[in-house]
Formats: structure tokens, sequence, C-alpha cells
């Protein structure tokens, strides 16, 4: 028959955080031995994967742990992988580069905009009056005639009776 043993501990019940696994002692004894949780390793915050170059710890261990288990030696190391950061950086670069091109595409029109107005500016005063525009007949001084005053008969009367 098997030998028994014994949980060593408070809690007496077989649960998730209190494996056992039984040891023979040199001295003949059966003893158990309490197994650790096993660690997951740090996972990408974007994609989810396994982050490369560092320890899969429990937390207490994580926080006794030197920082060049826990992190990765660049920006946002430890946290999110390799993959996601260049993609990350390709994508600022790209748009600053974006950014750019809106910004010299505006300059570019402003110059045609202001070519335009020259050259139409410049086509008029280089043409000549049309025989149209001297057939036409225009007042000769800047004043317009003045229409005579129309006063209606009984007002005009009422006047000179006063």
């Amino acid at each position: 028959m098997a030998q028994r043993v014994h949980y060593r501990r408070k809690n007496h019940y077989n649960t998730k955080s209190n494996k056992v696994r039984p040891v023979r002692t040199p001295g003949g004894r059966l003893t158990i031995h309490v197994v650790k949780k096993k660690a997951a390793k740090p996972k990408c915050a974007d994609c989810k994967n396994e982050i490369q170059g560092v320890k899969a710890l429990r937390p207490i261990d994580n926080q006794r742990a030197d920082k060049k288990h826990r992190t990765v030696s660049r920006a946002y190391g430890g946290s999110i992988c390799a993959k996601c950061i260049r993609e990350r950086i390709m994508r600022a670069f790209l748009f600053e580069e974006q950014k750019c091109v809106r910004q010299v595409l505006k300059e570019k029109k402003k110059q045609e905009k202001k070519v335009k107005k020259v050259t139409k500016v410049s086509k008029n005063k280089k043409k000549a009056p049309s025989k149209d525009a001297k057939n036409k007949t225009a007042p000769k001084s800047g004043k317009k005639p003045v229409a005579a005053k129309t006063v209606p008969k009984g007002v005009a009367n009422k006047k000179k009776a006063k």
C-alpha cells in the first residue's frame, strides 16, 4: 500500500494555488514539496505575442528580479515587441513625410495662383481698346444731366399766395 502524505501548510485542500508533489527523502520517508504556479511570459500590448528577451516570472519574483531580466533596452522594452515598435516608428515617419508633402503642395498652389494673377493683370494692361468701346456714347463730363423739377399746379399757386 502506498504511503500517505499530509498537507504541511494551513490550506488542506487540493486547489489551484496549493499543488504539491510527493518526494522521497534520503531517510526513506515520503514528504511533499509545494509546487509554484507556472509563470506566463509577458505579452505584447499590441499583438499579444510573447516578448523575446524577457523572463517569465511570477509577480513577486518579477519585483525581486534585476532590471535586465524584466525589460529589453529599446523604446517600450518589456511591454511591446520589436515588430510592433518597428511598425509604430514607420507609421510615425510616414505621417511626418505626408505632412511635409501636403505643405509643399500647398505652397506650390499658392505660387501658381500668384503667377495666374500676374499674367491676368499684364494681359489686361497690354490689350488695346476695342472698336466697340470707341463707338459707344459716353457722357463727356463726369456729371449726369439734371431733369427739370415738375411741381404740381396746386402746390405752386399756394406758394405764390403766401
